[in-house]
């Protein structure tokens, strides 16, 4: 277990965890705001990735998990993008459709949120979504973050970018 939330567990991915992220990634609708679904291949590809970030960084994509049912709903965690041409760090987060409007995204960010400001040393976090992804952009409100700048992503389309400064994080913390 990497971090435990009142009603969530994150962990790292392992490989039995394909079945469930398989289903996440290859649905439409979930995925309505990438390229295209993942097939196969691709999902193993995503595993793949979250294996070697954890190998080379010590965090990646963790597996969301409820406590109270120990279902696998969806990941998020803090990983290295490519956002507008620089490599940041973001907070990442993906929900199966069946456990979205309950909190379960916010939940999970503001978890990882204060992990990545507590276990390393990068001045700012960031999210970035679609433009059009208004359920990921309130997310990142939620978390704290606000809406840093806009781009035009060659596969994505236009995107937004929201940042969070580990001195607005520190003010938040004070304030309870």
């Amino acid at each position: 277990m990497i971090l435990e939330t009142e009603r969530l567990v994150l962990r790292e991915y392992v490989q039995e965890d394909y079945p469930a992220l398989y289903a996440l990634l290859s649905d439409p609708e979930t995925m309505r705001y990438y390229p295209k679904p993942y097939d196969e291949a691709g999902t193993q590809r995503w595993l793949d990735w979250s294996f070697e970030n954890y190998r080379l960084y010590g965090f990646g994509l963790w597996a969301v998990v409820r406590k109270d049912t120990g279902e696998w709903i969806g990941d998020c965690g803090i990983t290295l993008q490519k956002i507008d041409g620089e490599t940041l760090p973001e907070v990442g987060y993906h929900i199966r459709k069946d456990c979205w409007r309950q909190g379960y995204a916010k939940e999970a960010a503001r978890a990882v949120r204060d992990w990545a400001f507590t276990h390393t040393d990068y001045p700012c976090l960031y999210s970035y979504m679609n433009a059009e992804n208004e359920p990921s952009r309130a997310t990142a409100r939620a978390n704290g973050m606000h809406l840093q700048s806009e781009y035009t992503d060659l596969h994505y389309g236009p995107m937004s970018v929201y940042a969070l400064t580990r001195e607005e994080w520190e003010a938040i913390r004070s304030n309870g």
